[in-house]
């Protein structure tokens, strides 16, 4: 009894100590948390979607998603093959050209009418508290913080692992100008070493005037927060990205509902939106868009193109690893959207229209 109570201890302490460390962030306290509490979008200690989401679908348990992820086959989950890629130097293209460079999955890079804008980075190498999961397929990880010039507005979607990264901010951080995020996450940003003057911390429906001609608008999203065991102390976000020239929606993650619907009355069309496809499953729909639904979601906003991101990199649901661009690619036959879908490190020329992009994923087994 005595050597089981002794394991025990010290199997607790471990984890707290595993959960202390600073990549887990630090939930909002002070004149900060007083700010959380007026927010509309607070109720009963955490943030809330504006329609009712449950974690799973109706009649599913969490049990059944268990099993499902640890002891069901999974045929093509990772690729065999290296997924190609091109490293573009960063350093040296042309800042009077509007580009778009991804780094697969949610993370990219974009110069537009010269200012520099990053979203979301995640150059560890996986998308989770610890390297030996979740890690990035072979390929994918070419690019690293030393690749990345100086960033005028780093633009953060929400706190989860696969798009916000303790390393990759860490060493970005004197590259950066400032940071854009949801309420909540700049207590994480500020235990990381970023100056509270650096960081523009907005709830949904918000105007923050950036440059002479730059504007980003807050807009909804249907999704979660949390990087410890506390979930939604902090706020998910969309953005719309209005530049002298562009308006861009920049979607991060989210399931369907009629906000989409609603951002596209109010500021579309948009040139181009960035919305998520991939790490999705009907376990969980409300939380992620299915294929059908991002093209719906593109149809909503009044999306000219739309470049569908969240795949391609790491493995976080049940589909095959290139489930996400074939079946939307299939699927939109009927939609009749123009795809943006790069290889990662590919230069996407943002205002040349008649950019055409090869079906690489069609080539890796």
């Amino acid at each position: 009894m005595y050597i089981a109570l002794c394991i025990i201890v010290i199997v607790v302490l471990v984890i707290m100590l595993f959960l202390s460390h600073p990549k887990f962030g630090k939930q909002p306290n002070g004149e900060r948390l007083n700010r959380i509490k007026n927010s509309p979008n607070y109720k009963n200690g955490s943030f809330h979607n504006i329609s009712p989401t449950p974690s799973l679908t109706e009649g599913t348990s969490y049990f059944s998603v268990f099993k499902e992820f640890f002891f069901t086959k999974k045929p093509r989950l990772t690729p065999k093959d290296t997924i190609p890629s091109i490293k573009t130097d960063l350093h040296n293209t042309d800042i009077d050209k509007d580009i778009l460079v991804w780094f697969g999955h949610s993370s990219y890079y974009m110069h537009i009418d010269g200012k520099r804008f990053l979203v979301d980075p995640v150059f560890c190498g996986y998308a989770a508290p610890v390297s030996f999961t979740a890690k990035a397929f072979k390929g994918t990880d070419i690019y690293t913080a030393d690749d990345i010039p100086t960033i005028d507005y780093l633009i953060i979607t929400h706190d989860h692992w696969d798009h916000f990264d303790y390393d990759t901010l860490k060493q970005l951080k004197p590259k950066v100008g400032n940071v854009i995020c949801g309420l909540g996450v700049g207590q994480h940003l500020e235990l990381w070493g970023f100056e509270s003057s650096r960081i523009i911390e907005k709830d949904w429906n918000e105007e923050i005037t950036l440059d002479d001609g730059f504007i980003i608008y807050t807009t909804s999203a249907r999704h979660f927060s949390g990087r410890g065991l506390k979930r939604n102390q902090s706020l998910w976000m969309s953005y719309v990205l209005q530049t002298p020239t562009m308006r861009i929606f920049v979607g991060g993650d989210s399931g369907y509902d009629s906000h989409f619907a609603e951002i596209g009355e109010k500021f579309g069309p948009f040139d181009l939106a960035i919305l998520e496809n991939g790490q999705y499953d009907i376990s969980w729909r409300y939380i992620h868009l299915l294929p059908d639904e991002f093209l719906q979601a593109a149809t909503d906003l009044k999306a000219k193109r739309v470049f569908p991101a969240h795949n391609s990199k790491f493995a976080i649901a049940n589909h095959s690893w290139d489930a996400p661009l074939a079946v939307v690619t299939e699927i939109n036959k009927e939609f009749n959207i123009p795809l943006i879908t790069p290889r990662i490190g590919e230069q996407v020329n943002l205002k040349d229209t008649s950019q055409q992009f090869a079906r690489w994923w069609e080539t890796i087994t």
